[in-house]
């Protein structure tokens, strides 16, 4: 196909694992003159590598394991830290890489995304590197991953906060080429952000009498910590709401005498109830708290996303 390339010969080196070749050719320069070049070529087939990311714990899915050629080229340990990856093995790119997510990390994937290819090491192996990326959820682990005892794979499964990962490319620990790029790649894409087109109502939902014993000033300091994260809330972009917003002001206007009351079991709590309906999330904060809990139980029931960190929550636009 390439007009400045003959191929005279071929001799097969080595099929012992997968097939190393040298090649014998002829290459025209670009002043017109050829010139014979002999080329050594490894071929271990087309793979393919995938990076798992999940935006509300804003974490990556990576794999550890030993890799015996970095072992002998300056890897002190032979572990090395990478992407999702494996051969073809005649399979489809998709296919291929959905069943080495379940075998190596113990998620079965429904869905993945295409980034694209690359050659890893064009100047001696042919590999083609198939890349994607997929997000992950807890309710798709099927197992512990870690390998294929029947091909020699001993493969620890790492969890890892994606700043962190980045982090780990810049102090080196993270120095595999794939993992790179797809790391890379989440970063320039924002993968990560969760985005709303519009602001979220969100239930700030913490302690409010719990762990109190009742006291006025320890009531007020839970019910401050609850209207500060409504504040960022706001200030993210969102539109945050208190169930005791509403609830406090109807209890003195219906002459609730106090906490426990016949007028406040009325009001506190279904109140809280009612309002959930109209919101679009919840952002459980602070201690213990069996209403907060009871809040977010129902809030998972109906569909509605739960949060439990300010990072989490989705940017507006």
């Amino acid at each position: 196909m390439n007009k400045n390339v003959r191929i005279k010969k071929i001799d097969l080196l080595s099929d012992n694992w997968y097939t190393l070749r040298k090649y014998t050719l002829d290459y025209q320069r670009s002043d017109g003159t050829w010139e014979e070049q002999q080329r050594e070529a490894y071929d271990r087939g087309n793979g393919a590598a995938i990076l798992l990311y999940n935006r509300r714990k804003k974490t990556v899915v990576l794999t550890r394991q030993f890799r015996l050629p970095t072992y002998i080229n300056g890897n002190e340990t032979g572990m090395l830290i990478e992407a999702c990856a494996g051969l073809l093995d005649q399979d489809s790119p998709e296919s291929c890489i959905q069943r080495e997510t379940e075998e190596e990390t113990g998620y079965r994937l429904s869905q993945i995304q295409r980034i694209g290819e690359a050659y890893m090491s064009p100047g001696s192996v042919t590999e083609i590197l198939h890349l994607f990326a997929a997000e992950y959820s807890e309710d798709m682990k099927t197992g512990r991953g870690g390998g294929l005892e029947e091909e020699q794979e001993n493969i620890e499964v790492l969890e890892i906060p994606f700043a962190e990962a980045m982090k780990m490319l810049d102090t080196g620990e993270i120095k595999d080429a794939k993992t790179i790029l797809l790391l890379q790649h989440a970063k320039l894409h924002d993968l990560l952000e969760l985005r709303s087109a519009v602001p979220l109502h969100i239930l700030i939902a913490g302690p409010y009498r719990s762990g109190t014993d009742d006291e006025p000033d320890r009531i007020a300091a839970n019910l401050r910590a609850m209207n500060e994260a409504a504040l960022q809330v706001y200030r993210i972009g969102h539109l945050p709401v208190l169930g005791e917003w509403y609830a406090l002001p109807l209890l003195e206007m219906a002459g609730s005498t106090g906490i426990g009351d016949a007028v406040f079991n009325e009001i506190f709590h279904p109140s809280s109830a009612r309002l959930l309906a109209h919101c679009d999330a919840v952002l459980r904060i602070g201690g213990p708290s069996q209403e907060a809990d009871e809040m977010v139980q129902t809030a998972k029931e109906s569909g509605k996303p739960i949060f439990y960190t300010l990072q989490e929550l989705p940017v507006v636009g």
